[in-house]
């Protein structure tokens, strides 16, 4: 299984840009998505961007990340809070249809 994660570009070029997540910083092609300023999130899978996200969208994947790192490393498995989104999206969804 691949994972794609979020990465924040630090410099940009046409092929290539720098990109930081949790301070570690790597090379990353850039053909697929052009070149994207500083600042812009993009979609990385084994070192190449494959999508360009808004920043809501980067955190949203982000979290569920973290939350996979937090139960496969046999934490407490309490991870609602990185998944608040969708928890209030079905509680809303629950209220209007009556649930």
């Amino acid at each position: 299984m691949c994972l794609g994660v979020p990465m924040q570009v630090v410099e940009s070029g046409p092929a290539y840009a720098i990109c930081e997540r949790d301070g570690v910083r790597r090379r990353i092609d850039m053909m697929l998505v052009g070149e994207q300023p500083p600042g812009s999130w993009v979609l990385v899978f084994i070192d190449a961007a494959r999508e360009v996200l808004s920043a809501e969208d980067a955190a949203r994947i982000s979290d569920a990340l973290k939350a996979l790192d937090d139960v496969m490393a046999g934490g407490d498995g309490n991870v609602d809070a990185l998944f608040a989104d969708i928890i209030a999206a079905a509680e809303e969804r629950d209220r209007r249809e009556g649930r």
